[in-house]
């Protein structure tokens, strides 16, 4: 079992920036890529981006490239989105997930997830 723990979310104003943590425990944190979501009300969860193992790769979703950083630290069972120049669309909660091994940009592929934390970006 891995368990995830989200921190760092908040209300902030358009062009303002966040920074959120997703703690692990409960196994060899290296051993799993992580991935960034995130659910609007009324809305799917979509991909916002992952991480390898590593943190040698990265991938993000159109709508936060350019903008969004996602980074880990492997001696910390940390993995952080850095968020910049946000906006008001970007409200959700946002959720991390973690996989064994292999990056995915399906939240599907998924097997843990964290409560999430909630993302408000006011106009």
């Amino acid at each position: 079992q891995v368990q995830l723990v989200e921190s760092g979310g908040g209300l902030v104003q358009a062009g303002g920036s966040l920074r959120l943590s997703c703690a692990a425990s409960g196994r060899t944190f290296s051993n799993y890529a992580m991935g960034w979501f995130r659910q609007a009300p009324g809305k799917e969860r979509e991909f916002v981006a992952t991480i390898s193992l590593s943190g040698s790769s990265t991938t993000y979703a159109d709508s936060v490239k350019g903008r969004f950083t996602i980074s880990r630290d492997n001696a910390k069972n940390t993995v952080y989105l850095q968020m910049n120049s946000l906006k008001p669309e970007d409200t959700a909660v946002y959720y991390c997930a973690a996989r064994e091994f292999v990056r995915s940009s399906r939240y599907r592929d998924y097997g843990y997830w964290g409560q999430g934390t909630q993302v408000t970006v006011s106009s």
